[in-house]
């Protein structure tokens, strides 16, 4: 811990960014999970705080009506919240969003027995492309696209029961257990009163009604997600390995954004260094970039990836990526996370070899620091303050030949 610590401090001064994590403590439970964990993990990739996310339950409330659209919500509606955000970016759950998806379960629960309304609310969510878990005269426990659909379609349904007088209860949650869970935290705060549960950057909230307030439009708020990938010193590559190099790692690039991502290329040229995409969500762009960094630099081509709502906007974070390094240009991803920006940073394998020494010879350091100290201290006090740099200079051939 103190190490990890002491590692983050370091290399955040270097790169001139707060250093959140080196690696992930995310802990996976299927095989693809363990790949990217793995992954990370072996490539020591970094995340970067670039612009601090600022995160209070106003930001939170505010980004969620943009996100799921203003013409969703109704003015009456009461933003609550169950459980504060930390005012901190947490690692290892924008790992989880990126690996497990946007998808969402939603809970809903009629408060009284009514199967025909119930029976209603299931063709509304496979309607909207989702599909139910589990069905009762009560409850529904349905998977949808996302978080966004999930509440948008949840506020629907409230709309629909408040019209004949019937209350009704949604959570949204990453399984269907978590949604019951978070359904029945929110009825123990409000009581029966009409809502639907979330969580957002740790946090937990709910958006509530109290009174009939009809049909709202409910069409998704259009969120566009590009990706812009682009080689970094391409023509040094291009010279130490020829274009067919280059053109056959950017074309797995671009069969895996379409191929396995569902994305739709839209500024590539056989033979250039970059590219621009629409994908489906964000946590695929996320995964995109970060895949497409990780197979490159296996051919030894560093990619800068930027991500962002518009195709000027991913180019502009592509372009943040040349001010993010310690001593060369390494592999970069910039995206933005609720009002904030942060960047994943792959390393250098020298910058590694850094990292590996810091974290797994803890021993091997505390006898060059011990040893560097005394030798200075004696030589100062005897008049030879070149003793120093002769006991660095063996620590050095130390640290290297053991």
């Amino acid at each position: 811990m103190v190490m990890d610590y002491i590692s983050r401090a370091i290399f955040g001064f270097l790169v001139k960014h707060r250093v959140l994590s080196i690696g992930t403590k995310y802990y996976p439970t299927n095989d693809m999970e363990r790949e990217y964990v793995d992954m990370i993990n072996y490539t020591r990739t970094m995340l970067l705080e670039i612009e601090p996310a600022h995160i209070t339950t106003q930001n939170i409330f505010h980004n969620l009506v943009n996100e799921v659209g203003e013409c969703n919500f109704p003015e009456n509606r009461k933003f609550i919240e169950i459980k504060p955000a930390e005012n901190e970016v947490n690692e290892y759950a924008l790992l989880s969003n990126i690996i497990m998806g946007s998808d969402r379960y939603l809970y809903v629960e009629v408060f009284g027995h009514n199967k025909k309304i119930v029976d209603e609310f299931a063709r509304m969510i496979v309607a909207e492309k989702g599909s139910i878990v589990e069905q009762s005269s009560t409850e529904i426990v349905s998977r949808l696209p996302s978080k966004n659909d999930a509440i948008r379609i949840a506020v629907e349904m409230i709309s629909l029961g408040m019209e004949k007088g019937i209350g009704v209860r949604a959570a949204a949650g990453m399984t269907g257990a978590a949604s019951i869970e978070r359904s029945i935290n929110l009825n123990k705060e409000i009581g029966e009163t009409p809502g639907v549960g979330f969580t957002k950057l740790g946090g937990e909230y709910a958006v509530v009604f109290s009174s009939s307030f009809g049909k709202l439009k409910g069409n998704p708020a259009p969120n566009d997600n590009y990706i812009f990938i682009d080689a970094v010193d391409s023509t040094q590559f291009i010279a130490e390995n020829g274009r067919s190099k280059l053109v056959d790692i950017m074309s797995d690039v671009t069969s895996f954004i379409e191929k396995e991502c569902n994305g739709k290329i839209e500024g590539y040229r056989e033979g250039g260094d970059d590219l621009i995409a629409t994908m489906p969500t964000k946590d695929v762009a996320l995964r995109a970039g970060m895949d497409s960094a990780w197979h490159a630099l296996n051919s030894g081509l560093r990619l800068r990836v930027g991500i962002g709502k518009s195709r000027r906007e991913a180019g502009e974070r592509a372009q943040m990526a040349d001010n993010i390094k310690i001593w060369n240009n390494s592999p970069v991803m910039v995206f933005d996370l609720a009002d904030g920006i942060y960047s994943y940073y792959i390393p250098s394998e020298f910058t590694r070899s850094i990292l590996e020494f810091l974290i797994n010879q803890k021993a091997k350091m505390a006898i060059i620091f011990i040893f560097v100290f005394v030798v200075t201290f004696i030589g100062w006090n005897v008049g030879h303050p070149e003793f120093g740099i002769f006991s660095i200079v063996l620590a050095l051939i130390y640290a290297l030949t053991n």
